[in-house]
């Protein structure tokens, strides 16, 4: 045999295989229908046997595979632009508007990954973002020292930095006590005062997705609805990401300070105006004393705490509980010299307490003292014939129900646009769990399961922290230390399910669109259906307006939740400040 011949028999052999590959259910079912496979597997479009072959309007899946075959519908370049442009790409472009701000692309990266693998982490962090400045609001609002007021502010913007408060050498004291160090608080504020807020190109991303929801919603109800466009059909897709929108939203109210290069030339520009206070009671510049300052960026924290040292904002998981205990060290600090102003107790306790005037209720004199002096006035007075040995929480207060209240919203903002996706595809024949709502499914076990497992990480790195003291030396436990270990394995499964999970998420609706999922198993619901399994090919005008109800339901469902999020978010921003 020539070897041309050869060539040719071997072409041919692949034309089965082309043929398998890609199906044609309607001209299938019109097979079907004129009995060329026979008068048995005929159904109506709810599961039931037809005595007729010929009025049949779906197949069992056995009879689907065999006269269809197992493969899938052909791509429709036509369907796919359409529905990827109207569902799928203002979605991706929102993505862009998320703030990020880390000092390497890498962290940038895995923060979108992070974010699009895990809405419910990303819900998380920016409701405890919101409580957090809520909380210390309250936390400080009894206090009338001067700067307090400012240091709200400061520490609140804080949260997106992975700082650490010294409280030796009377450094904290000296920041908060001596009138000298008005300035710093002062000028920090400004210096923090930039904002990653609205722009032309943010407003036009929120409104491109609101618009397009919005006539796709309406033109999926209004329009013909055939075989191939109510399997490809963006209803589902709109919801499923329809969390993003909350969360954008949410992150440009709160202008989140996460420029890392921005935050640490505030701090060392106003760590240079930072003066101590001195044995003789002269304050002298800090910076004339140690390299050392009461407020600062921690550096070189290890592996454990690498996610703490990322100043994107979803990394404030991450940072809940050191940020919380270094509040309370300021906290503290702020109540105790509150406290003895308000009994007119001077720093230089000998010196009588001087009255201040209109715009000054502190006198500065009454500030001023030694070193000794100015670190007692922070300290909690012990009354005779008492002791003070009550230690304060290593998790710091209020921790709980602040963990609780942000992962119900979390879950809340999660489920409630899955779940409407999931209920969406559920409804669409044929009725069941199978590709499309098994994917978002899936989508959403993940995400609540990358949530779990980095708030468990964060935890477990907080607690690796705990020492014991021995011997006048501080020392780790076995305990924290397996509990340091265990917290790096978490953080790294956790992103790469949520790597994954953002991949995924993406396949599968490219999936919907351009028919991959198009095919017998997947129409069928053969996961949920098992034996009983059928596949509707036939859409008739009853069926189109049965899914009526579920999807009207299903953007309800969606665009609630992300509104009541939203409004949450808003109830608790921009909370009232100290006077």
């Amino acid at each position: 045999m020539p070897s041309y011949f050869k060539v040719y028999a071997c072409l041919c052999s692949l034309l089965p295989i082309g043929v398998v590959a890609t199906v044609d259910f309607n001209t299938c079912l019109r097979q079907v229908r004129n009995g060329e496979w026979g008068s048995i597997g005929g159904t109506d479009n709810t599961g039931h046997r037809v005595s007729n072959i010929s009025e049949a309007t779906a197949i069992t899946y056995d009879l689907c595979l065999v006269a269809c075959g197992a493969g899938s519908e052909p791509f429709d370049w036509n369907i796919f632009s359409q529905q990827f442009s109207a569902w799928l790409l203002p979605y991706l472009a929102l993505v862009s508007q998320l703030p990020f701000g880390a000092n390497s692309r890498l962290d940038n990266i895995v923060s979108m990954l992070l974010t699009m693998g895990s809405p419910t982490l990303a819900a998380y962090s920016l409701a405890l973002t919101v409580l957090n400045g809520h909380w210390i609001a309250q936390r400080f609002s009894p206090l009338n020292y001067p700067n307090v007021r400012n240091a709200v502010r400061i520490l609140s913007s804080l949260q997106q930095a992975s700082f650490q408060v010294t409280r030796d050498e009377a450094l904290l004291a000296s920041l908060i006590v001596l009138p000298e160090n008005d300035e710093w608080w002062s000028e920090l504020v400004i210096w923090l005062n930039f904002v990653h807020t609205w722009s032309i190109s943010a407003v036009a991303s929120i409104l491109w997705v609101i618009i397009a929801y919005v006539f796709t919603v309406v033109d999926s109800f209004s329009g013909v609805v055939t075989y191939s466009t109510l399997n490809a059909n963006g209803q589902a897709v709109g919801s499923i990401f329809l969390w993003l929108l909350p969360i954008v939203v949410g992150w440009l109210q709160l202008s989140p300070k996460c420029d890392y290069d921005r935050v640490q030339q505030a701090l060392k520009r106003a760590n240079t105006i930072a003066y101590v206070a001195t044995p003789d009671g002269k304050p002298t510049p800090a910076s004339d004393i140690s390299g050392k300052r009461a407020i600062s960026l921690q550096r070189g924290a290890g592996e454990i705490h690498r996610d703490e040292q990322s100043s994107a904002p979803i990394y404030n998981y991450a940072r809940f509980l050191p940020w919380t205990l270094a509040v309370e060290d300021v906290y503290h600090a702020f109540r105790e010299a509150s406290d003895k102003s308000e009994t007119h107790q001077p720093v230089d306790s000998p010196s009588e307490w001087e009255k201040g005037d209109r715009n000054t209720r502190i006198c500065p004199q009454n500030r001023r003292g030694s070193l000794a002096q100015v670190a007692a006035y922070i300290k909690p007075t012990v009354e005779p014939g008492t002791s003070y040995a009550k230690g304060r929480s290593r998790w710091g207060p209020g921790v709980l129900s602040r963990f609780l209240l942000a992962s119900f919203l979390a879950l809340f903002l999660t489920w409630g646009t899955v779940g409407a996706a999931i209920l969406i595809a559920f409804f669409t024949p044929t009725k069941g769990i199978a590709c499309r709502s098994g994917s978002y499914l899936i989508y959403g076990i993940i995400s609540t399961l990358v949530w779990i497992l980095l708030a468990t990480s964060s935890a477990l790195a907080h607690y690796s922290t705990f020492t014991v003291s021995f011997k006048g030396r501080y020392m780790h436990t076995k305990s924290t230390r397996w509990a340091g270990i265990f917290a790096i394995i978490l953080r790294r499964l956790g992103k790469v399910l949520a790597s994954i999970n953002a991949v995924w998420i993406v396949l599968a609706c490219l999936f919907q669109f351009g028919s991959f999922f198009d095919r017998c198993w997947c129409n069928s619901s053969v996961f949920y259906l098992g034996k009983h399994a059928y596949n509707v090919i036939d859409v008739t005008r009853d069926d189109v307006a049965a899914l009526n109800e579920p999807w009207i339901g299903g953007v309800a469902l969606a665009s609630g939740c992300a509104i009541l999020f939203l409004g949450g978010v808003n109830v608790l921003i921009n909370p009232a400040l100290p006077d």
